[in-house]
């Protein structure tokens, strides 16, 4: 690709938004150095690594890259064997810290991911050098304690002359007949020896090495005999750590030199990998989408927005070319977006072949170029001696030079800057020429002659952008198939200039000219009101889809709450019938206890249980009611709703419409009396238990003076968790209250004492207790309660 163009395109600016996405100096490197690619192989391997980066950061919310730094220097230098510096062997740490967590992040199981994975695999990891490093030094400026056994002894051993030196002075400051002699009663550092600030009159009195004076020479800086020799030792402790402190670096830089030439390695892995999830974030940000190339020379940018533009004001627009035309001329006003149009397909061109993801949407196709070539912008130069007509034609010359079948070319007004008669001449023979060599070719011009060059030419195709003369903006749509008029005159007249003269200037067209204007405004008036049009019919059918999609949403909650009403009445009728167990078990106890006492038969005990194990039977065995739809209902009527699958009582007849108020449990409804259906025996049988079981709970009720001679005076709750055991003592009392029982026993058991402790606290307040007790020796003790009842 040409310097020229990349520049022209503002492919550089890409380039600057590209680096601010790496972590590493090396990323931003292969940013700056980014191009397009020529070759169709190179730009695929290209977007498929930017697919990849892209579908890692979706999955892990980020980039899995750790910053690094550059450090091939130092590598070079611990090959030849110097010792690097702290920071040099922190930098290489952080290298490898980094090459880990990039190993680690994308070597795994994924795999749409076969090309980042493949170039993660390469990394190799020094764990333990990196270790070493890290837990030697802790900073540029300070190496850890423990880096070794003997800069921690040193280190020891400087901290206790320190303390000694402090504790001595300290003791000197503090002696008041000393105080005299001091300009202050402070410790201070010359030549990394202690020292005290002596006024000079008093130099003779304070023995010791003079370090440092004051400006002034009031103050002289004398390090006391008394602390001399710690001065001394501490000095040589103070040597001893630097060469320990090289000693270790040495080490250090030591194991880093056999690993050098596989840490280089590394780092350039790394930077691909930094520039590779560069090209994604950015395609994150510009809401890009990968573009599908094609080597016929093929563009059909879809919704494509200018990435330089800010994107709330940017308007996407539509661009095809190549398919069944190969060169497309776009008129219209200026400011009207052709430039923008031009530079958007050379832009987006040169960001796909360079592997990145343009901001369209998907479907969007581009071709692979070997070139591109763009004549755009005012080539006036002052110093070459150029005209804007000469510097135009300069870079044109270059380009028919240069340009072959498989190159895009883009031209802003050609033939512009000269006689528009030999201009629009120059312009028509130059696309003439690019059309035969079947060069995809796109320029933007005023000429009417190259307007009517589009519509009598094959393979040329005619492209304008809107403008709305009413509010004297461009729209920047761009419209295929129809030419623009420059909308000098209405422009004119909006702006004020007087209609006389607008209408001398209308005079001096020709007829022709004239006609043709005609022709490309009423062309122009009928597309808009067609596109209008084809907006209101989407945004008709789009209102569609959403009435459409509403009526399915309330369709399914329908659904929806049919199946939770079906489900309800059926779980309320095997609750009813387990009650229905339930009571007829109790029955059948309570005739047993009768027909010990001489009021009941053994027939009668076997007839309850028949009914209620049949009534059970019939609603396990239940499945799509058979009825039929019944003539007439009246209110309390049991029917059955074949659309919703439930039964339901009748609470007023059919309307005029033959809507019945229906009721299912808590739910009132209404249904067609077509949608109702007689129960079957089934239903009846389940009904008719119901009934009997409430007569037979009534009559035993009333027969409580029978019920007294078999009422129990004690009852046994254990293994009965704590809120079933609850109800069934207030029951218990209540029917030894009725029975006139005095006293009764609850067996409990101990266990964790929770059902004791419960029902302690249930009988603390019913109203029928007198009293109650744990059980003495021989009744049950702390296992039994006895209660006596009021």
């Amino acid at each position: 690709m040409t310097e020229r163009s990349l520049r022209v395109l503002e492919f550089g600016k890409i380039r600057d938004q590209l680096a601010q996405y790496c972590v590493s100096d090396m990323g931003r490197e292969l940013c700056d150095a980014l191009t397009p690619a020529g070759n169709m192989d190179d730009v695929r391997r290209s977007q498929q690594e930017t697919e990849e980066a892209r579908t890692v950061l979706t999955y892990l919310g980020g980039t899995p890259m750790v910053s690094f730094s550059d450090v091939r220097a130092p590598l070079h230098l611990a090959e030849i064997g110097s010792a690097l510096s702290p920071r040099a062997l922190l930098e290489i740490a952080a290298c490898l810290r980094a090459s880990r967590a990039a190993r680690d992040a994308l070597v795994g199981e994924r795999e749409n991911t076969p090309m980042l994975t493949a170039n993660a695999s390469r990394l190799s990891t020094f764990k333990p050098i990196e270790q070493a490093i890290t837990d030697a030094i802790l900073s540029e400026d300070e190496i850890a304690d423990r880096a070794s056994t003997e800069l921690f002894t040193i280190r020891r051993k400087m901290r206790a002359c320190n303390e000694r030196v402090r504790e001595r002075l300290n003791g000197m400051i503090h002696n008041s007949a000393f105080q005299k002699y001091l300009q202050e009663a402070i410790i201070t550092m010359r030549a990394d020896r202690y020292v005290l600030p002596v006024k000079q009159e008093y130099r003779s009195m304070v023995p010791g090495i003079v370090h440092d004076q004051s400006s002034t020479g009031a103050t002289i800086f004398v390090e006391p005999m008394a602390v001399v020799e710690i001065g001394n030792e501490l000095k040589q402790l103070i040597s001893a750590e630097k060469a320990e402190i090289e000693r270790i670096l040495r080490a250090l830089s030591a194991q880093v030199a056999p690993e050098a030439g596989a840490i280089a390695d590394n780092l350039a892995i790394l930077a691909q990998l930094d520039f590779a999830f560069a090209k994604a974030a950015l395609a994150r940000e510009m809401h890009a989408c990968p573009p599908k190339m094609n080597g016929e020379g093929r563009i059909n940018i879809i919704r494509g927005r200018h990435p330089l533009i800010d994107p709330q004001k940017v308007v996407p627009l539509d661009i095809r070319l190549g398919e069944t035309f190969t060169t497309l001329i776009i008129t219209g006003p200026n400011t009207g977006g052709k430039t923008v149009t031009l530079k958007t397909t050379g832009l987006f061109t040169l960001m796909a072949q360079a592997g990145l993801q343009v901001p369209a949407e998907y479907g969007t196709e581009l071709a692979v170029f070997d070139d591109v070539f763009a004549d755009i912008g005012d080539e006036q130069s002052i110093e070459q001696s150029l005209s804007t007509f000469s510097g135009h034609m300069k870079n044109i010359v270059s380009i028919l030079e240069n340009v072959t079948p498989d190159s895009l070319v883009l031209f802003d007004e050609l033939g512009a800057g000269t006689d528009p008669t030999e201009g629009a001449a120059l312009a028509q023979a130059i696309l003439a020429t690019l059309l035969t060599m079947h060069t995809r070719t796109v320029a933007t011009t005023h000429y009417s002659e190259l307007k009517e060059y589009a519509l009598t030419t094959e393979n040329v195709e005619n492209a304008s952008v809107e403008f709305d003369v009413a509010t004297l903006r461009p729209t920047y749509r761009l419209s295929i198939g129809i030419p623009g008029k420059s909308n000098a005159f209405e422009i004119s007249r909006k702006l004020g200039l007087p209609e006389f003269v607008i209408n001398s200037a209308k005079e001096l067209l020709s007829r022709e000219q004239v006609r043709f204007e005609d022709v490309i405004a009423g062309a122009e008036y009928h597309r808009q009101v067609a596109e209008k049009e084809r907006q209101l019919a989407e945004e008709a059918r789009a209102e569609m889809v959403a009435i459409r999609n509403q009526a399915e949403a309330e369709r399914k909650k329908l659904e929806d709450q049919r199946d939770r009403a079906i489900k309800k009445a059926k779980d309320e009728a095997k609750r009813i019938v387990e009650n229905a167990r339930r009571e007829s078990e109790a029955m059948i106890a309570e005739l047993r206890a009768m027909k010990k006492a001489g009021g009941a038969q053994e027939h009668e005990i076997q007839r309850v249980k028949k009914q209620m194990e049949q009534a059970q039977e019939a609603l396990a065995d239940r499945k799509e009611v058979g009825g039929e739809i019944p003539e007439s209902v009246k209110p309390g009527d049991m029917v059955h709703v074949a659309s919703m699958e439930l039964d339901a009582t009748v609470v007023s007849g059919p309307d005029a419409k033959g809507y019945v108020q229906l009721k299912a449990g808590m739910m009132k409804m209404r249904a067609q009396m077509s949608d109702l259906r007689t129960l079957t025996s089934t239903q009846q049988l389940i009904k008719k238990e119901q009934k009997k079981l409430e007569r037979k709970r009534s009559m035993r009720e009333q027969r409580v003076d029978v019920m007294t001679r078999v009422v129990r005076r004690e009852l046994d709750v254990r293994g009965m968790a704590l809120d079933e055991a609850i109800p069934e003592v207030q029951k218990f009392i209540d029917d030894a209250v009725i029975s006139s029982l005095g006293e009764v026993s609850i067996i409990h058991g101990n266990g964790m004492g929770i059902l004791r402790a419960g029902i302690a606290d249930c009988l603390k307040r019913h109203p029928s207790v007198s009293s109650f007790r744990l059980g003495r020796y021989g009744e049950g003790e702390t296992g039994v309660t006895i209660v006596t009842l009021r």
